[in-house]
């Protein structure tokens, strides 16, 4: 059998424009019993995340638990991109049961959702299993969740693995979206991004810059 390769993009990758971003739960009181990753890697990569969704204009709903009562203000790393937006404030553990939040997913219309937040065993399992139940293409974004340890967070991504679901990084997910640095329109702010929340990568997006004028492009 015969194959010719062409330059075109799987279908399986991510755009701008294809899907809508859940953040869920980047709350002080859910992030003080977080073992599975460090406080200061969660909050980086949770804010690159955001960043990168709101520099491509990705359709993003961002939701509490019991904001005023428990769990405290979201990170404001999380919504300082989307100033305005407001802030689904829910009573369910499983997103996917607040009616507020179904309404705004029905109201974006997108056949695929990419999720992030705390904790990864419940928060997110509860979410991305209702929405590959329902006939949705569920990405979670494995390293901007976390858990009350890493046997918690790993035994939850195998399950929605097994579900469907495709798991991915945070800069993942933001060079995903930008995939060609041809895309001059949305070049800086992709490399202004990873420069302020990628880690050595962005350190060296700096240091070439700054010392060779590279340009991937």
């Amino acid at each position: 059998m015969s194959i010719t390769a062409t330059p075109t993009p799987g279908s399986q990758l991510l755009t701008p424009k294809d899907h809508a971003l859940i953040l869920i739960d980047f709350q002080s009181q859910m992030a003080f019993a977080t073992h599975s990753i460090d406080a200061t890697t969660l909050r980086n990569n949770a804010a690159l995340v955001a960043h990168a969704a709101a520099s491509f204009q990705v359709p993003t709903i961002l939701t509490t638990v019991a904001e005023k009562s428990f769990s405290g203000p979201m990170f404001s790393e999380v919504t300082d991109p989307f100033p305005g937006l407001p802030l689904l404030d829910r009573t369910s553990m499983n997103t996917w049961e607040d009616a507020a939040v179904i309404k705004r997913v029905n109201e974006i219309g997108k056949g695929r959702l990419v999720f992030a937040g705390l904790w990864t065993s419940v928060c997110i399992v509860g979410p991305t299993l209702s929405a590959i139940e329902q006939g949705y293409e569920v990405y979670v974004i494995a390293d901007a969740c976390g858990d009350v340890s890493a046997e918690a967070h790993n035994r939850a991504l195998e399950r929605m693995i097994q579900a469907g679901v495709r798991p991915m990084t945070s800069l993942q997910y933001l060079l995903e979206l930008q995939r060609d640095w041809a895309r001059t329109e949305s070049y800086a702010s992709t490399t202004g991004v990873a420069k302020m929340f990628g880690g050595s990568y962005g350190l060296g997006i700096i240091y070439a810059q700054s010392m060779f004028s590279a340009h991937e492009g």
